[in-house]
């Protein structure tokens, strides 16, 4: 037996891990007891996280140019280096008529998909969601909902596993919404608290208008393309020659991009990732680092074939992704509380994946969402142990001078903060050079960008970059140097985490470090030298063209990145890393400005008063009408039975001599009707 047939025990066996948990865990209460909730939990993930590196190394060795004989339930796609698993039949409908006059015949099969990408994505998930187990172990170990929790994040896993593996758009459709509704089960996890509830809810509603649109998507795809398989779409796309016409592969692609828009925390529905904070730390590690958010990303990236026929869809993803990039930054830049820094860091980050896979740089985008992984699951991690050490304070404001109190905390937490803004040669800068240099020459790439909009997506990311970079070092000065403000009964209990929490940090603290590598620029040693767009290049259909630029305008590129990165955190070093009132006097001449970014833009009040207030008076106006004219109308009709019948009662009387004068005046009436 190969490992591709053993494929669909990777999302398996964390879903087992969740039932029996979510089943039996609540009888290993107390405390003592929960070893047997920790080991159901570690083993499902650690054994599913085998068996998907089984995998990519089977990916990886694979002998395409002579496969092997396989299994008839294994279907090969050498030139995409492409294994497919069909696990059996799932839907199987009947023969209809195409948008295009073509017939096809509706059936969709529980299939999975083992190909590069999604080999780049089973690993990070895998891989970091591991990590983030064990670390849950140690955070979570007084809290009384334990068993629940990972059940919870169990579940979660299958389904983010479900997604990536998906081979057809259904199967990705049902992690898609699985991973949904986890989130409002882990963002709402401490429901008996209003505002977690709320944002478990806020995340739940936010995610279906998305979902909507990626329905309304694959009911168009399946319409026109006859077919759901993300392989034979991108195929008939990319092809040119399909008779699809281009105005439909256009909506297509953007509906799937509304979908994205949700789940990615785009601009305008971002507004859930903030709120989602309230669940605990490990799980806005989880959403915010590797699994969830970035699922939109993959979905572009997998739809690479689609996306490439359409310039237009092209040019509103790298547009949005742009928007958000600064103005998730922008907001990031006053923020207090230390996983809301993080938070809007995270928006800004997927809205440069956006930017990469929108200028046509698929590679570059999954690229950046492969080492944000890293160093953003070790950022919220690290802010965890900082709480965690902390007693529970969230407000960087009450901090200082923690570099010496928690020492790997402090350290790792360094190292993510390089890697996030940027600076050779860590992780981070690898992937957001490549991205800067595809958006500064797109009007070259995929979508044949106006140059002017070409020059404008470069340097609102060169904007974003340097606000990155200023943001995460104010967040690390004020957090582990600066003045301290540490109330007294947080100090008293000020300590390092257990080394069951701070080993994964060190673990992505080395992939904040090296994981860049695979990717280095074409600049330094050639096309050839890239491992990671080698890696890709069979699954994108139609990826960037190498662009023939000088290379003195790509080094000029590079060094320009590498600057404003070095500006950002000189800016933070002057202000932030001794006691200083300069900040507070920004501040004060800033005025209103200050406190329209202090509070996001106001953009939740704008949604309550433009779209939640006047649904909420329109939900109202309904209720009044079905409470008054509808049940309203049914009630009068009762009513008046119950009235009549009270009188008619007094007909009803058992004399016959009563009955007998009652019919004789209906008599009476009868003639004088009919005589006069």
């Amino acid at each position: 037996m190969n490992a591709v047939e053993l494929i669909w025990l990777i999302p398996v066996l964390p879903l087992l891990g969740a039932l029996l948990n979510g089943v039996i865990g609540w009888k290993f209460e107390p405390h003592e007891k929960r070893k047997v909730v920790t080991a159901i939990a570690l083993a499902s993930t650690a054994l599913s996280l085998l068996l998907a590196l089984w995998n990519i190394w089977y990916v990886s060795t694979f002998p395409w140019d002579a496969p092997p004989q396989l299994p008839a339930s294994v279907t090969v796609d050498a030139e995409h280096h492409s294994l497919s698993y069909t696990l059996g039949e799932w839907i199987e409908g009947g023969e209809f008529t195409t948008g295009t006059g073509a017939t096809a015949k509706f059936s969709a099969a529980w299939k999975f998909v083992l190909d590069p990408l999604s080999a780049v994505m089973l690993f990070v998930v895998a891989f970091i969601g591991f990590l983030i187990h064990v670390y849950s172990v140690g955070y979570m170990a007084h809290d009384e909902g334990y068993w629940r929790y990972f059940s919870y994040l169990n579940l979660f896993m299958a389904m983010m596993l479900t997604l990536v593996l998906g081979g057809n758009y259904l199967v990705m459709f049902v992690g898609w919404e699985g991973v949904g509704l986890c989130s409002y089960l882990l963002i709402g996890f401490y429901y008996k608290k209003d505002f977690c509830a709320d944002a478990g809810k806020k995340a739940f509603l936010t995610n279906r208008i998305g979902d909507m649109g990626f329905a309304a998507g694959l009911m168009l795809i399946l319409y026109y393309f006859g077919t759901l398989d993300m392989a034979k779409v991108n195929e008939i796309a990319a092809s040119g020659a399909s008779s699809v016409p281009p105005a439909i592969i256009t909506a297509a692609a953007l509906l799937l991009f509304v979908g994205a828009t949700g789940k990615s925390a785009q601009v305008p529905l971002y507004v859930w990732l903030p709120d989602a904070m309230a669940g605990p730390t490990p799980v806005s590690a989880l959403i915010h680092a590797a699994t969830m958010v970035t699922s939109g990303v993959y979905l572009v990236a997998r739809s690479n074939g689609l996306y490439s026929m359409s310039p237009t869809a092209l040019g509103v993803v790298a547009g949005v992704g742009c928007l958000t990039a600064l103005f998730a930054a922008s907001i990031g830049l006053v923020q207090n509380d230390i996983k809301k820094v993080l938070a809007y860091s995270t928006v800004s980050q997927l809205g440069y994946m956006f930017l990469g896979v929108g200028v046509g740089a698929y590679a570059a985008g999954v690229f950046h969402l492969y080492t944000h992984a890293f160093f953003k699951a070790l950022l919220f991690l690290g802010s965890g142990s900082v709480i965690h050490a902390m007693s529970g304070e969230q407000d960087i404001r009450k901090m200082g001078q923690l570099w010496s109190r928690i020492p790997h905390t402090a350290r790792t937490f360094l190292i993510g903060c390089i890697a996030i803004a940027g600076i050779p040669p860590l992780s981070g800068f690898f992937s957001k050079d490549e991205i800067l240099w595809m958006a500064l020459v797109s009007d070259h790439g995929v979508g044949h960008f106006p140059p002017l909009y070409a020059k404008a997506l470069f340097f609102v990311g060169v904007l974003t970059a340097t606000m990155t970079a200023f943001y995460m070092f104010r967040l690390f000065y004020l957090t582990f140097f600066g003045n301290k403000n540490i109330a007294h009964e947080a100090e008293h209990h000020l300590h390092e985490s257990p080394k069951v929490m701070t080993t994964p940090l060190w673990i992505l603290a080395i992939g904040a470090i090296v994981a860049g590598y695979v990717g280095l620029p074409k600049l330094w040693v050639g096309k050839s030298g890239n491992l990671w767009e080698h890696w890709l290049e069979p699954v994108m259909y139609k990826e960037a063209h190498e662009v023939h630029a000088s290379h003195a305008l790509e080094w000029g590129a590079m060094l320009l990145s590498i600057a404003v990165a070095v500006l950002g955190i000189w800016i933070a070093t002057k202000l932030y890393k001794r006691y200083s009132e300069t900040p507070k006097r920004l501040a004060e001449k800033a005025g209103w400005l200050y406190r329209l970014v202090l509070d996001k833009y106001r953009v939740d009040e704008l949604y309550s008063a433009t779209v939640i207030g006047p649904l909420v008076k329109i939900a109202d106006g309904l209720s009044w009408f079905d409470k008054w004219i509808v049940d309203g109308a049914v009630n009068l009709h009762a009513h008046i039975s119950e009235v009549s019948g009270h009188f008619l009662k007094f007909a009803q009387t058992g004399f016959i001599r009563n009955y007998a004068l009652f019919l004789f005046a209906a008599v009476i009436l009868v003639i004088y009707f009919v005589v006069f």
